[in-house]
């Protein structure tokens, strides 16, 4: 039986890249060159690549990346994006659960959510982290964004999501957010490229900041900088409050 996460982005390429969470590409990527210092022969690994858009703005700007993910219709759309723009970049399937790289990469991203957190348990979630870990070079970084743990306890994230949703963009409902486990589930309804409705149950892990930094530690990141995460506008002057659905992360290997 297929996970959520699964379904959700079966058939859903097109539409994907409409949803206003996909939007801040180029300021995103600018960000990234930023932080590590422009040098084009780093090597780039992008976690839960979705249709290429980081992995496809960064090859534009003279990076070597590779881009990995679940989706095979995502990653097809991801591949036809790079051949209309002549673009050498490696599109490949892999669960970030189970990740082929060791000691490959001076840089990994994963931004909004690729992969992380979306998973059905923290250990797996951890898994994810530990092969970020183990693909980068000694010295590398691993940037992402994931849910802020600190948003629920003061906000609805319902309100919050009804907020940023257009029309046509997938829709939540019934949502709970579980303070024991810090989970939100929701009911999100959608339709697919070729017009299925579907109605999934989802399932999402928010992270406190100091247990990000744990479980980085415990991975040998020698430094773990956290901050809010602002769409298309990531920065490091952006100090992580609870008003900030999403929190960003730079970690940076021994």
């Amino acid at each position: 039986m297929k996970q959520w996460y699964e379904e959700l982005f079966e058939n859903y390429a097109m539409k994907y890249d409409n949803e206003n969470y996909v939007q801040g590409t180029i300021g995103e990527c600018d960000f990234i060159e930023n932080e590590i210092g422009y040098n084009k022969a780093s090597r780039i690994l992008d976690i839960g690549c979705g249709t290429g858009r980081h992995s496809i703005e960064l090859a534009k700007r003279g990076y070597t990346v590779v881009g990995i993910d679940l989706s095979e219709s995502q990653l097809n759309r991801a591949k036809e994006k790079a051949f209309e723009q002549n673009l050498q970049i490696v599109f490949q399937k892999h669960d970030a659960r189970n990740l082929p790289f060791l000691h490959e990469f001076n840089l990994i991203i994963m931004i909004c959510e690729g992969a992380f957190p979306l998973m059905e348990t923290d250990e797996m979630n951890f898994q994810i982290l530990r092969n970020a870990a183990n693909a980068l070079l000694p010295e590398g970084k691993l940037i992402f964004t994931t849910l802020n743990g600190l948003f629920p306890l003061f906000h609805s994230v319902k309100d919050f999501l009804d907020s940023k949703t257009k029309e046509g963009n997938a829709k939540c409902d019934s949502l709970s957010f579980d303070l024991m486990t810090f989970r939100e589930r929701n009911t999100v309804y959608v339709e697919d490229d070729l017009g299925n409705k579907k109605e999934l149950q989802c399932n999402e892990r928010y992270y406190a900041p100091s247990e990000i930094t744990w479980l980085l530690k415990t991975l040998d990141f020698k430094t773990v900088d956290i901050y809010g995460a602002k769409l298309g506008a990531f920065s490091r002057n952006d100090t992580l409050s609870t008003e900030d659905f999403e929190m960003l992360i730079i970690a940076e290997k021994q």
